[in-house]
């Protein structure tokens, strides 16, 4: 590997980890919400798992932004990371990944004042996630240049399968939410 490559190699590395962990982070998510324990975890270490998951994908998420600002090849500049569709590298796939990282940076900011922002806002924003996650996997195809490599594309159908049985599950019959469950979302209500 090259120095003039590195920084894009790492840069696109660091994004497919970030769509991995973000995976998890949306499956373990949606898990969270039914109150249940996991086969292998407890209830409490589900929610903290999805929690600590989802950070450092936001991690990732931050390195991958950062090394590809430095790389000469991407072209990004501080104002493609805010404004959408203005980049010079693939400004429609760009966007869409500025899209995908505005809302992850409003789902961290706000689940880190959770208790001072109330419940039901940050729920209501939360639900940015369900938007944010096939957003930035549209960007991944779109942009990287690893798209349409067997590699990615099994990843990509993988993490896609993953997020939408995990959904088909939550909108199903056969999810519900333990009753201690309810009972703490009804008095998070009054």
């Amino acid at each position: 590997m090259s120095s003039s490559t590195a920084l894009w190699d790492f840069g696109r590395a660091s994004g497919v980890v970030s769509l991995v962990l973000l995976t998890v982070s949306m499956v373990l998510g949606i898990a969270t919400r039914s109150g249940r324990p996991a086969p292998w975890l407890p209830r409490f270490a589900v929610a903290e798992m999805h929690r600590n998951v989802s950070l450092l994908g936001a991690v990732f998420l931050t390195l991958h932004v950062s090394l590809l600002l430095f790389d000469p090849y991407a072209m990004l500049r501080l104002f493609d990371l805010v404004v959408p569709f203005v980049g010079n590298y693939r400004p429609f796939w760009q966007g869409l990944g500025t899209v995908a990282l505005d809302l992850i940076i409003a789902l961290v900011v706000t689940s880190l004042l959770r208790h001072r922002i109330g419940r039901r806002t940050w729920r209501a924003i939360h639900w940015a996630g369900y938007g944010f996650w096939p957003v930035a996997l549209v960007h991944a195809l779109g942009t990287g240049t690893d798209s349409f490599t067997p590699w990615f594309l099994a990843l990509a159908v993988f993490c896609a399968s993953s997020v939408l049985g995990a959904l088909c599950w939550r909108l199903s019959a056969r999810f519900t939410e333990t009753r201690l469950t309810r009972l703490t979302h009804l008095e998070a209500r009054v």
